[in-house]
């Protein structure tokens, strides 16, 4: 049968097209075709001044078809199988044929995507090591509906744009080619070209790894970690942690623990040390500040670029999985922060990905945040909220983390967040809520919920907004927990004030208690309260250095009783003296003084205290665990409450003297007679105090006091917290 040859126009229009990244499916141009009974090959390579076709029954010269390197050739039709052999005047060599495979995407993937349904994306997307049509290689696939064209570029095709241009696949706006050959490791990026013809080169929005930065490449992975964690994800998928201990660490992994030289750990060599620590100090997760990766350090991961890649910092995405299955088999849950609230302008990444606002909002009103000079995501657009929901599975599939903390969720429910009246645009009620958000964040607590067991989502918010822990069914958010920032800058403000003021602020100690039940609580000691010119925590609080300390001491016996869960950043418990600075390690060495040593004893006390106490964790949830002793006593700055089990037993009475004085014989009401002991003692001289206290128990007798029908005299030390467990059950 004859060939009929492509005109000389549609050659040069065809090739041209394909130079200049503007050739929607190349496929057409290269690779095999049947014809009857042969099989005409087309292929390319700009470096190539001859070339052939090799099969198993032999090798078949291509004839040059366009100068530019496209060469011609037909074979007896039958198995397509073959590899091109590529000549110039210094080199042979051969490969396989990309343009001869079929799709790696199905007809049901791309519904799913421009669906906004497809919930395990990274499957799909991105650049997938896989075997197709009997062929080991690399698929790589990438969303960018309104580019001209995509090719991929890479080490395994030496950056040059020419020679791997992706083809479309019907009105997806994906587009996708296999490479054969290519493996884990191997550094890529996609050149798009826009719609005003100009080309950009762009990292991969679903990469699964990263370059180290300051490089920017994507790099292709393929895990070969064997998880070992199985009785952990067992325990997590049977229990609750609403009415169990949950005590969290706040982790920035770079400035936790470094190298004797200063270098930044991997997660190999920092998983061991930081689960003992957390072991050491009662805390049952770390909440790990964003490890996606990010391109500047000093924005601790907040400007994500890389959703799915863990960053190259810590090393590869299998020795951050090495790290979340250490913690999980000592006993450590791992919890990241997650943030769908924006993304920064780099030009490489995200922003402005094919020419057009693709994945943020078009509009600068909707699309851009002031307060970061960053964009925001355009929650409303389906392919944009798919990439959102699967990146929250993905962490919990492919690394097996136990929560979410979500980033910034009251920018994200709120239109006129940070902006000015005029800058911004109502939604279609004429409202200020951000629907499309909203639904975005009730689909990902949903979807989570019901295909990941166990993980948790934690909200940062910072506003009113009813019903954040509400489930979405009753017309809330469907979010585990949220951070209590009210109870935190009431905490602090009264603690940072002279106790001689303290009786005028008694309230801020007192408020949070109204509300302690409208949503179920975190109590945060975060980075955000040791940042921006902030200070530490020791450094909020008020009077000289001894005072400081028995404030800080007091401060952590008091949360630690208080409803709500717990949180703290790392360095609260070595009683940092300065500012969290992120490019260089914790000052461990504060542990050589007395006070500092004191402080951390504290909370290696507190922690496993809380731990046995099911009454501090078991009502959480309910008003019923908890009830006042007497919370109006603001002129000797004393407040006291009880702790009441599941059973509705009493189990810690927590009696706090924020005054700088001690009080002796002090009377306390107190639910049950018999012997208190004293459990906790935060003036305690083991722990640097004065060593004022009540020497192991107090006696409650039969005199009513506080609503009580028994009451004690005790000694409060002063800027103290004491902890009293009541008498044994007979």
């Amino acid at each position: 049968m004859t060939i009929q040859d492509p005109s000389p126009t549609e050659l040069e229009s065809a090739v041209e097209q394909m130079l200049a990244g503007r050739l929607h499916d190349p496929h057409e141009l290269l690779g095999p075709r049947t014809i009857g009974d042969v099989l005409r090959i087309r292929a390319f390579h700009p470096e190539a001044t001859s070339a052939s076709v090799a099969r198993p029954d032999g090798i078949t010269p291509m004839r040059r078809l366009h100068a530019a390197g496209l060469f011609e050739a037909t074979v007896p039709a039958g198995d397509p199988g073959y590899r091109i052999r590529f000549r110039n005047d210094e080199r042979e060599w051969e490969q396989e044929d990309p343009y001869r495979f079929w799709p790696t995407l199905g007809d049901l993937d791309l519904h799913l995507i421009g669906e906004g349904t497809h919930t395990q994306l990274w499957r799909v997307l991105g650049a997938r090591v896989i075997e197709h049509q009997g062929v080991a290689g690399t698929a790589f696939s990438v969303w960018a509906p309104n580019a001209l064209g995509v090719s991929v570029v890479s080490d395994a095709n030496f950056w040059d744009a020419r020679t791997w241009p992706m083809r479309t696949l019907g009105t997806s706006g994906v587009w996708e080619l296999f490479t054969p050959g290519v493996g884990p490791g191997v550094r890529y990026k996609f050149l798009v070209t826009r719609g005003d013809g100009m080309r950009i080169f762009k990292a991969d929005p679903l990469a699964r790894a990263s370059d180290h930065p300051p490089g920017t490449a994507s790099v292709v992975e393929l895990s070969r970690h064997r998880w070992r964690d199985a009785a952990w994800m067992r325990q997590r998928a049977r229990a609750s942690v609403y009415n169990a201990p949950f005590a969290v660490y706040e982790v920035h992994l770079a400035s936790w623990r470094r190298g004797p030289d200063g270098r930044i750990l991997n997660y190999r060599e920092i998983a061991e040390p930081l689960a003992d620590h957390c072991l050491a100090m009662g805390f049952t997760h770390v909440e790990l500040l964003p490890i996606m990766e990010h391109p500047f350090g000093g924005s601790w991961g907040y400007q994500v670029t890389g959703y799915y890649a863990p960053t190259a910092r810590h090393g590869a995405p299998d020795d951050f999985r090495h790290f979340v299955d250490v913690l999980h088999r000592k006993g450590v849950g791992v919890i990241l922060d997650w943030v769908p609230a924006h993304f920064p302008r780099d030009g490489w990444a995200l922003a402005r990905f094919d020419g057009t606002p693709l994945y943020e909002h078009g509009d600068p009103r909707r699309g851009e945040q002031p307060d970061w000079g960053t964009y925001v995501f355009n929650y409303g657009r389906n392919e944009v909220r798919n990439f959102l929901v699967a990146n929250a599975h993905y962490w919990a599939e492919e690394f097996h983390v136990d929560g979410l903390r979500v980033d910034a969720v009251a920018s994200m429910l709120y239109l006129d967040y940070s902006r000015q009246p005029g800058a911004w645009v109502p939604n279609i009620y004429g409202g200020k809520e951000n629907l499309e958000a909203i639904a975005l964040l009730r689909e990902v607590n949903d979807a989570l919920h019901a295909r990941q067991t166990g993980v948790l989502t934690i909200a940062e918010e910072s506003t009113t907004w009813p019903g954040v822990t509400r489930s979405t069914a009753s017309g809330g958010l469907g979010f585990d927990f949220k951070w209590n920032m009210g109870w935190m800058h009431d905490t602090l403000d009264y603690l940072h004030k002279d106790p001689v003021y303290r009786r005028y602020a008694h309230h801020q100690m007192t408020f949070g208690l109204m509300y302690a039940w409208s949503e179920r609580f975190v109590l945060p000691l975060s980075h955000d309260e040791v940042v921006h010119l902030k200070g530490s925590l020791l450094g909020k609080m008020s009077g000289d250095p001894w005072r400081r300390f028995a404030n800080l001491r007091a401060l952590y016996g008091w949360m630690w009783a208080h409803p709500g869960k717990k949180l703290l950043f790392m360095g609260g418990e070595l009683a940092d003296e300065h500012e969290w600075a992120h490019d260089a390690e914790l000052d461990w060495r504060l542990l050589e003084d007395p006070a500092h040593a004191g402080v951390q004893r504290l909370m290696v006390d507190l922690g496993a205290l809380y731990a046995s106490a099911p009454a501090l964790w078991e009502l959480d949830e309910s008003p019923n665990g908890f009830q006042w002793i007497d919370a109006g006593n603001a002129d000797q700055n004393v407040l006291s409450f009880v702790r009441r089990d599941a059973d509705g037993s009493p189990g810690i009475a927590c009696i706090a003297n924020f005054a700088p004085v001690v009080r002796y014989d002090f009377r306390v009401g107190l639910p049950l007679p018999g012997h208190w002991t004293e459990v906790l003692n935060t003036d305690s001289d083991h722990y640097g105090g004065s060593g004022i206290g009540n020497l192991g128990a107090v006696e409650a007798k039969a005199e009513p006091m506080h609503a009580f029908s028994h009451s004690a005299e005790i000694t409060l030390p002063p800027l103290a917290v004491l902890w009293l467990a009541p008498p044994k059950a007979v």
